[in-house]
């Protein structure tokens, strides 16, 4: 901005930019950095995972431009910084936890009928984390996150930063290093 020039409003440069004008999105980019990197900072906490969320939220700012419905600007992109930045919080738990961890937390919050069904079940999730440590690591990290986790080929593959085909081909060679290795009496 030189001096004596009035700033572009940001309806104008969201129109240039939709119009394919990528000069206008930096424009966009350099006016709203600080409070983007401030948004995302005050959830993770972290300078550098704050750098990498900001870039990742300017990157959905631009893919999601054409949604944008002129209802405040800055309130519309501190709502997409926040919740990626909640998101990003929440992979950073979810690779923290680990199988021995969540395996006991389910089964204190699961109701039961008997003490007897009690036991029985906490037998059988010590069976299922023993045998889920026989895994190769590769494969133990992609069942995890399908079957316990419960996560998308989607998700684990933006985690992971690989192709979803990747994931296909991992979960396919742990299920038939299951087959190979497991037997169904290993767990009854």
């Amino acid at each position: 901005m030189r001096k004596g020039e009035r700033p572009i409003s940001d309806t104008v440069l969201i129109e240039k930019v939709l119009d394919g004008n990528d000069h206008a999105f930096r424009l966009l980019v350099e006016k709203y950095r600080n409070d983007v990197f401030r948004t995302v900072f005050a959830v993770l906490r972290d300078q550098k995972e704050a750098e990498d969320a900001a870039q990742e939220v300017f990157m959905k700012i631009y893919t999601s431009l054409p949604n944008y419905e002129n209802q405040g600007f800055k309130t519309w992109i501190t709502r997409i910084a926040v919740n990626h930045a909640i998101d990003v919080k929440r992979k950073q738990a979810r690779r923290s936890e680990d199988v021995v961890d969540e395996l006991p937390q389910q089964a204190i919050g699961t109701p039961k009928d008997s003490v007897e069904k009690e036991i029985i079940e906490t037998d059988r999730r010590r069976l299922v984390r023993k045998k889920l440590d026989e895994l190769p690591e590769n494969y133990r990290e992609v069942i995890y996150g399908f079957y316990i986790a419960e996560k998308s080929y989607q998700q684990m593959a933006e985690e992971q930063n690989v192709q979803i085909k990747t994931i296909e081909t991992k979960l396919y060679r742990a299920r038939t290093w299951m087959r190979k290795n497991w037997k169904e009496d290993d767990f009854s």
